[in-house]
Parts: C-alpha cells; structure tokens; sequence
C-alpha cells in the first residue's frame, strides 16, 4: 500500500530531476556551452524545490516528515520510502546549494584531453540525486542501495576528470567506500534477521526498526553496530580510516573536491546521527569511547599534518580529517547542544571548505600549480582573490563572526558537561587550525611576489637580475613588472559564484537560529532515541 504525504512528492522530485538532466547533458558532447547551461539550470531547479521542501517543512511537527513510501521488493520487506527529519533537510539544502556553484565555478575549467563539459556536467548531476537519495531514504536497504551507488559517479569525476593521479585516487576511494559497505551489508541483513525474530516479520523500516531497538540485546546491537560504524567511519572519515580522502581529494577536479569534502563526506556522519544511535542505543552507549578517542586522534592528527603540507589540496583534505574529528566529539557526547551544534558543523564546513577549495582552484587556474611553494606575494596582484581565500582561512579557524564559529562552540560547550577530558584535549585543535590556515594563507599570499607560477618566465628572463629567485622581492620599478606579470584578480563570474558563500559564512555567523531551528528538535528526538537525557552543567565525566 503506497502512501505519500503533503510535500512527500517534494522529495521524489528532488530525486529524479537531476537524473533527468543528467541524461539530457550527457549526449550534448559537440556543444560544451549548451551542456554547461542545461546543467546549470537542472541544479538551480534543483535549489527551488529544495527551498520548497524548506517552507513546506515543520520543526517538530514529526519525526519525519515529507514522506512517501510504496512497495519495492515486498518478498524481502523493502519499500521505496522516502522522509526527512531537520538534519536530512539542512543536508538537502547543503547540496543543492553548493551544486550550482560548483557548476559557476567549473565553467572555463580545462578538462583533461578526450573529456568533455557533458560528461562532466552530467556526472555532477548524477551525484547530487543520489545524494538527495541517501539523505532522504527512510527504508534502511534503499539506504545501503544509494550508499553503493553514489561511488560510481565520484569515482567517474576523480578518475575521468582528476589530476596526473587520479586512477590512483579513484580506485583507492573506490575499493574503501566499497570495503565499508559490503561491511554494513553484512549488518543490514542482521537487521532483517532480527527484526523478523522481534516482529515475526523481517523489515527495513526504519521507524518500525527503531520501535525495537531497545529489546534487542546489547551484544547483538554491538555487532551490528559495529558493521554500520565501519562504513560511516570510513565515509566520514575517522582516523585511522581515512587515508583515502587526501589522495581523492588532491587528484579530483575542484568541482568534485567540493562535493567530497564538502557533502559527500557528510554522509558518514549522517549515518551516526540517522542509524548508528537510533537503531543500536545500547551499543551507542557503550562504544562512544572509542568513538571519542578516535574523533580527538582525528583532531590533533589532522591538524598536525595540515601544516606539513606543501599540496594546496592535500592541505584542504587534512583539514578536513581534523574538523571531522570535532563533528564526530559532538555525535558521540550525547547532549543536545552538542549533537545541534555538529549538525550546523556539517553544514558550515560544507560553505567553509567548499569556498576553500573553489578559491584554492581558481589560484591553480592562473598559476598553473597545486604547490604552495610556486606562489607567494599574491595579494600584491590579485587583492580581492586574496581576500576571498582569507574569509574562508578564517572561516575554517573558526573566527567568531563567521559561521564555523558558531557550530565549534557549541560543540565544546555541549561536549564538556559529559566528556570533559575529550573536550579539553579538541580545543588544542582550536589553536592548532589558527596555527596551520594563517601559516598557509601567509606563504601564499603575503610577502614579496615570488614562486614560480607567479612570476614565471620573468624569475630567468628579467633584465639585471630584478628579480633572480622565488624568494626574491619586486624590483624597484615595481609598477612596471606587476604589468608585465599576468596573474589577473577575480573575474565578475568568479565573484558571483563567490558571493553566495560569502553571504552564508557571514550571516550563519552572526544570525544561525532558523537553520537551529529545523535542527533542533530532530537532535533531541535522537538523544531520546539513545536513552538519555541532556548531561547536568557542572557534573562531568565520561
């Protein structure tokens, strides 16, 4: 029997058109321009009806809403259902935002040679409705279903479009994600098995699987938690599982980039949040230490490995791995404020390193190079890119004012009450992020201009040794060689696809409540979920 809410035909919506534009650019290889402006106009179609699913959505008005659900596989109790709650639509949101901008941003991106903007373009497309898939499926093997195949059009982006590593990356990317999920297929069918002996039916629905949740022995919950935890962790990625992402993230074109660090990742913790705890209270309960030792590893380990880095892309992945490990201290710290304040994290690292790595690619664009040491002086030529990478630097540290702030906060704040010496140990990552976003933005963009993809031809060519090394400053007819070097600041098509992430790092920094809203009670039905309640200020431990 089908059954479709009011707003539930949002959803498929939300699903199947980016399919269909997708099939519609893949075929408009001959016409690179048409392919880039019928995907362009499939994602902001896309951002429409996800900013009516926003209005049609009710905080607190059920613990999902805009549902369908029809037979799929009645045989194996499967359904094709479909619902959200406040931390899946935040994620909606999170990509349909960032997909048409990842699109303005690759518009005069050089392929390599053979590949083409319709593939490219559609690829992008493709993974978007998958996306919109897993964030949306209610029925835990439509889940798994969309969890396996959103790998095919990343690991097509990376190896097809990816820098001189990129099959590399994409198998290694792909044979992780895929480790992970025949892992959780394993637990899933678990699931089955034991909702069958509890039901004397065996389902994959998730409403249903969460009413008997807590009946299900702890050391059955602990298994099957476990098969699900090393899928998301993997996704996520925790350390020690997350060597895939800096080689992924390094060789994949910078329009993927964003959609890997920025969403795609997100799905790891998502699935915490949506299954993990739900699902499996007691074993959540239970193995949240290990979690909590691993999301502070993931902190200082990141973080220490970001200043090392001398790949501008390489660095963004690390940075990542450590702003993930306070993601995963607030899932696991079990308060509200905490769990609210890694949703909104989720979303924030989305706009801050997405804007990261869309500026980091537009440096790449003129001077032909991923290594920080081939830049430096750069703001002397191009002011308004070097500004655009220092309010996303001081996004990703946190700065207060600025977005990330707001989520690091109350992550820390929420985390304390219940797990004090974890907390203490994440904040040394608060100074360590400062230490390594100010050291890359200063090597890049401040001092004398140098560096090889900056200055080029002129570091041998200039006349009287003006300019001899890449340490070297201007000569003194400086006016002269800043002609003569031809590293051009922003274009107007490069700041309008900037300006919306400026906007929403700025006013998610300084007015966050209504995305808080739609987040917070989904958070505090989860903490119900788990069997527990806010922790009381001022009576810690673990």
């Amino acid at each position: 029997m089908s059954a479709v809410s009011p707003g539930g035909a949002l959803l498929l919506a939300m699903l199947l058109l980016p399919l269909v534009g997708a099939a519609l650019v893949a075929p408009m290889r001959s016409a690179p321009t048409a392919a880039r402006v019928t995907g362009l106009v499939f994602a902001l179609a896309e951002l429409v009806l996800a900013a009516l699913a926003w209005s049609a959505y009710h905080p607190g008005g059920g613990r999902l809403e805009l549902t369908l659900s029809t037979p799929w596989i009645p045989a194996f109790g499967t359904r094709f259902a479909l619902g959200v709650d406040g931390i899946a639509l935040v994620m909606l949101a999170l990509i349909s935002v960032l997909v048409p901008i990842v699109m303005g941003s690759s518009w005069a991106e050089k392929l390599p040679e053979g590949r083409t903007p319709a593939g490219f373009y559609a690829l992008l497309l493709a993974l978007e409705a998958l996306l919109v898939g897993v964030f949306a499926a209610t029925d835990v093997f439509l889940f798994y279903l969309f969890f396996e195949v959103m790998l095919v059009p990343m690991y097509f982006l990376i190896g097809r479009f990816g820098g001189p590593r990129r099959q590399y990356a994409a198998v290694k990317f792909f044979l992780y994600s895929l480790l992970g999920g025949l892992v959780m297929l394993a637990s899933v069918i678990g699931l089955f098995v034991v909702s069958a002996h509890q039901l004397g039916q065996g389902t994959f629905d998730w409403t249903a699987l969460v009413r008997i949740a807590g009946s299900i022995p702890q050391s059955t919950q602990i298994w099957l938690f476990l098969g699900f935890f090393i899928a998301f962790a993997i996704k996520a990625p925790l350390v020690p599982l997350h060597t895939w992402l800096p080689d992924a993230g390094a060789e994949a074109p910078v329009g993927a980039g964003v959609l890997l660090v920025g969403v795609m990742d997100k799905v790891g913790i998502y699935g915490f949040l949506r299954y993990c705890l739900p699902l499996f209270p007691s074993a959540s309960r239970a193995l949240a230490p290990l979690v909590l030792v691993l999301a502070v590893a993931g902190i200082l380990y990141g973080a220490l490995l970001a200043v090392g880095q001398s790949d501008m892309k390489r660095f963004v992945a690390y940075t990542s791995v450590a702003h993930f490990g306070f993601i995963g201290l607030g899932v696991f710290a079990f308060s509200t404020q905490a769990q609210a304040g890694a949703v909104l994290y989720m979303v924030n690292h989305g706009i801050s390193t997405g804007m990261l790595f869309i500026v980091v690619g537009m440096l790449m664009a003129r001077g032909g190079s991923r290594l920080i040491s081939d830049y430096g002086g750069v703001s002397a030529l191009a002011p308004l890119l070097a500004g655009m990478m220092l309010l996303a630097g001081l996004s990703l540290l946190s700065l207060p004012g600025t977005n990330s702030f707001v989520s690091e906060f109350m992550v820390l704040i929420g985390s304390y009450p219940r797990a004090p010496v974890y907390t203490i140990l994440a904040t040394t990552g608060m100074i360590l992020a400062a230490l390594y976003v100010l050291w890359f933005y200063q090597r890049l963009m401040q001092g004398p201009v140098r560096g090889a993809a900056v200055v080029g031809d002129l570091i041998a060519g200039s006349a009287g040794g003006a300019l001899e090394g890449p340490g070297t400053a201007m000569a003194p007819d400086a006016a002269a060689q800043r002609q003569r070097i031809r590293f051009p600041d922003l274009s107007i098509r490069e700041v309008v696809v900037l300006a919306p992430l400026v906007a929403l790092i700025l006013l998610l920094g300084l007015y966050p409540q209504p995305v808080l809203n739609v987040i917070n009670p989904s958070v505090g039905a989860t903490l119900t979920e788990v069997g527990l309640s806010d922790p009381v200020v001022g009576q810690g431990g673990s």
